[in-house]
């Protein structure tokens, strides 16, 4: 019987894991020649400067040949890059990491526990759902931070339009632990045989759903322990089968990369890539991150989000900025954050499509409702009768 070569089989199997499969995929060099828009390459990793992408996105030709620059990397390259200086103004990080912090405080008093996926409960801070929390607790705050050009610009090179961010809070203390190397959402959540009752192409299919990130709320010195990356890993079509392995862990923990990150810079990467949070050795740092999960228009988030609350309490941030002569793109960026970008599903009988092949989506409202000045209240309402339309 000739060997199975990748893409072809039908089913994946824990048994076909090869070490040496993942390792002819991962051990290369990147080729600078491949990343063209890139300030350099450091330990298989493609480093962008922000404000240089921001010139080279200034046409739509250059838009879209920097769009295909990022999907490659994130594709077929190393399957992640770093965006140094993605907030250019790191006041709108402090002010992000002063809420942060704040709900922190808050829920630790409250006795909440949060756990942790992959590490101990309570090695680490975590702030779950902190998209809606900070929407409603500081909506300026918001809109500021996810207006943020360089988020959406890699988000919709990978995942086009409409797509849905989440937001989890994570500080990992001093002294606290790595987490186990692993791959994400949606097929890293699973055991090994829910996973492995899954077709192939479903595991090829999962990462291309959803984009991870994280923003660095502080600088991020190696010792403070930076994410730990296997540059390609994603590129192994067995991989959700195989993170869990011995020799897969080990490999892991020999050959990954870790690169440190400034206060305002931010991380990409496929979901597919094995990594893990790095261990906390240093003497002060309180390591804070704002993970991004951010999911396809077609996929399904992980967290819920009541973006009918978010929407409502960015609105009257919205109007003002927009009296104030804020761009249309500013406002857009920030509404593809807030509100639902996907108008399915819901109740054709009582949603029907008029005038397309499809009703309007949540964000298209808010969009309307800007364009056309209405309102708070007329928004509240307009958008709680249509949640009741889409009502099965």
């Amino acid at each position: 019987m000739s060997p199975i070569t990748e893409g072809s089989r039908t089913w994946l199997a824990e048994a076909d894991c090869d070490l040496g499969a993942l390792r002819s995929l991962v051990e290369r060099d990147a080729d600078p020649g491949d990343h063209p828009s890139a300030e350099r390459i450091e330990r298989n990793v493609p480093l962008y400067d922000s404000a240089r992408l921001r010139a080279l996105t200034s046409t739509p030709k250059s838009l879209r040949a920097v769009r295909d620059e990022l999907v490659r990397t994130l594709l077929d390259g190393p399957g992640i890059l770093v965006l140094k200086g993605a907030f250019a103004d790191t006041a709108v990080v402090d002010r992000a990491s002063e809420v942060f912090r704040a709900l922190i405080e808050e829920e630790r008093a409250a006795g909440t526990a949060r756990g942790d996926h992959f590490a101990k409960p309570g090695a680490n801070d975590r702030v779950w759902s902190a998209l809606d929390k900070v929407a409603l607790r500081a909506p300026e705050v918001f809109a500021d931070y996810y207006a943020n050009d360089m988020l959406a610009l890699v988000a919709e090179s990978w995942l086009g339009p409409a797509y849905q961010v989440t937001s989890q809070v994570n500080v990992v203390n001093p002294g606290g632990a790595a987490q186990n190397a692993h791959r994400d959402y949606h097929l890293g959540f699973l055991s090994q045989e829910r996973a492995a009752a899954y077709p192939a192409h479903v595991h090829r299919l999962s990462p291309v759903l959803t984009l991870q990130g994280a923003v660095a709320h502080c600088d991020m010195p190696v010792e403070s322990g930076p994410t730990l990356y296997l540059p390609y890993s994603q590129k192994y079509e067995l991989g959700y089968l195989a993170w869990r392995l011995p020799e897969f862990v080990e490999y892991f923990d020999a050959h990954h990369v870790q690169l440190p990150l400034e206060k305002g810079d931010a991380a990409f990467f496929n979901p597919a890539l094995f990594h893990a949070a790095g261990h906390n050795r240093s003497a002060g740092v309180r390591r804070m991150a704002n993970l991004l999960q951010i999911s396809s228009a077609f996929g399904r988030a992980m967290e819920t989000v009541d973006r009918e609350a978010v929407a409502n309490a960015v609105f009257p941030v919205l109007l003002r900025r927009k009296a104030e002569g804020i761009s249309e793109d500013w406002l857009r960026r920030v509404v593809a954050a807030a509100a639902e970008g996907y108008p399915f599903p819901t109740d054709l009988d009582l949603d029907p499509p008029v005038g397309g092949l499809a009703p309007p989506s949540q964000a298209d409202t808010v969009l309307r409702a800007l364009a056309e000045d209405w309102a708070p209240e007329r928004l509240r309402r307009e958008l709680r009768e249509s949640a009741e339309r889409r009502r099965s």
